[in-house]
């Protein structure tokens, strides 16, 4: 899911960067009034979780890639504007070290996996723990959260490659980007996502809330839903 340099054109990763700065700015000062001493060391741990996870890329048809994330369970642990600042410094690392991922396409990247997928999971599980306040219901809301999440970021993932035709062609009429158009990149990114990734994310999540549930680490996931509003 990470997007490679030269896939975008202008236009659309210098909006992305312009849509996450003010994004980067609030998640700053929205943690330093709300995010407890105690918690801090989540945030260092969770960018490790983050960076370590999405290491593990699978190829996947039209020259993209999947691989899970944690995004919504950070969110759980330190908030989603934590997530957001941890899933970020890891995206960063990824393409300054690694090349995982483009450097012009950083704001991007952080935009679709660092915003959209622990706001919209952590919506969803935050929306369903009201429901099912139970310790499983909860784990289970943290799955399906997980399965959003991943799913609402790789959805705004294909329609970032499938616009780049519509707005950059050539002369002779190809692509200047990312060749694929919304009917290919769509479901070449989306299928692979809503099955096997949304699964092992959903998974992933909800059994790693159930086991801090039974642990003694269970205090990581008692402010969550509080600390994630303010």
């Amino acid at each position: 899911m990470h997007i490679p340099d030269g896939y975008l054109g202008p236009p659309t990763y210098l909006g992305a960067y312009a849509a996450c700065a003010p994004l980067w700015t609030l998640a700053a000062r929205r943690l330093r009034r709300s995010l407890s001493t105690r918690r801090v060391p989540l945030l260092a741990i969770s960018a490790a979780f983050s960076f370590l996870v999405m290491m593990f890329n699978v190829p996947l048809p039209g020259a993209t890639t999947g691989h899970a994330v944690g995004g919504v369970l950070i969110a759980i642990a330190v908030g989603p504007w934590g997530a957001m600042l941890a899933i970020t410094i890891a995206l960063i690392i990824q393409a300054l070290l690694f090349g995982d991922g483009g450097i012009t396409a950083i704001g991007a990247n952080a935009f679709n996996i660092a915003f959209v997928m622990p706001f919209t999971g952590y919506g969803a599980y935050a929306l369903l723990s009201r429901c099912f306040p139970s310790e499983k219901g909860r784990a289970i809301a943290a799955g399906i959260g997980g399965w959003v999440g991943l799913n609402s970021a790789a959805f705004t993932t294909a329609l970032m490659f499938g616009i780049q035709p519509l707005l950059h062609t050539g002369a002779d009429g190809r692509a200047l980007y990312a060749p694929y158009p919304l009917s290919v990149a769509l479901p070449a990114i989306l299928l692979p996502h809503l099955t096997l990734f949304g699964t092992v994310e959903a998974l992933v999540t909800g059994l790693v809330v159930r086991s801090l549930q039974r642990s003694h680490s269970a205090w990581i996931l008692q402010p969550a839903i509080g600390e994630g509003t303010r």
